[in-house]
């Protein structure tokens, strides 16, 4: 199966501001075109066989400034969610909400007041790029490599299914602006390549060239290595 490269958007003015923009048109600040920039400096070595975007406009901002000549495909299923009548409101403010625990501890049985159920939220985000890996699979093979750019309570989501977690654990994850984090699916089960990488070297993630005979390799294979293997060469 392919390699999944979840790109969370840049900083923006919200973030900044301490508040909770959820799925209203907020922009990459500064700081966050900066980081967007610094991103795509590390990104465009990668031979990205299908970028794909949340529809909301920060993540588009991100791609246009790391990724200019790529022509993202926007996916429904990965936009923020639904906060309803949280969003916009400081997040000092919301930490006094009674759900607020609920978010925190037991975010399973969370579903925001005119908004989303943070459960419905992971389904669909995750079936959304297990859809996309099996297309993207099928199209250019098992090697390769896809960047899907989204929001940092997607990015947790999808990194607590891959790691076999409960959605309660989700909030366990951290996922910072401009950050990379790396899933590679397979027939049986999914790796957690990177999490929240905010400044390594991604060239260890493009495959090395194929062989005339094959061979099985821990870009293709569900097998764990035991011992932990070389990593990336």
């Amino acid at each position: 199966m392919a390699t999944l490269l979840l790109l969370r958007h840049g900083r923006t003015t919200a973030n900044a501001d301490g508040g909770l923009a959820g799925r209203q048109p907020v922009e990459l600040d500064e700081t966050g075109k900066a980081q967007a920039v610094a991103v795509g400096a590390r990104l465009r070595a990668l031979p990205l066989a299908e970028v794909v975007s949340s529809p909301l406009i920060r993540c588009r901002q991100t791609l246009e400034l790391a990724l200019p000549s790529a022509e993202p495909s926007i996916e429904d299923g990965l936009i923020e969610c639904g906060y309803g009548e949280w969003e916009g409101q400081p997040l000092k403010k919301l930490a006094k909400d009674p759900l607020w625990p609920v978010v925190q501890v037991h975010p399973s049985a969370a579903v925001f007041p005119g908004g989303e159920a943070m459960a419905a939220m992971s389904a669909r985000a995750v079936g959304a790029v297990r859809h996309w890996d099996r297309a993207v699979t099928a199209a250019h093979g098992p090697e390769a490599l896809w960047l899907a750019c989204t929001h940092g309570d997607i990015i947790k989501a999808i990194v607590a299914d891959a790691l076999g977690l409960h959605l309660d654990q989700f909030q366990r994850i951290v996922a910072d602006p401009a950050s990379v984090t790396v899933i590679r699916y397979t027939p049986t089960r999914p790796f957690l390549m990177r999490l929240n990488d905010t400044g390594g070297d991604l060239a260890g993630l493009v495959p090395p060239k194929r062989r005339r005979r094959p061979r099985k390799t821990t870009a293709t294979s569900s097998d764990a290595v035991v011992g932990g293997g070389a990593g990336a060469t």
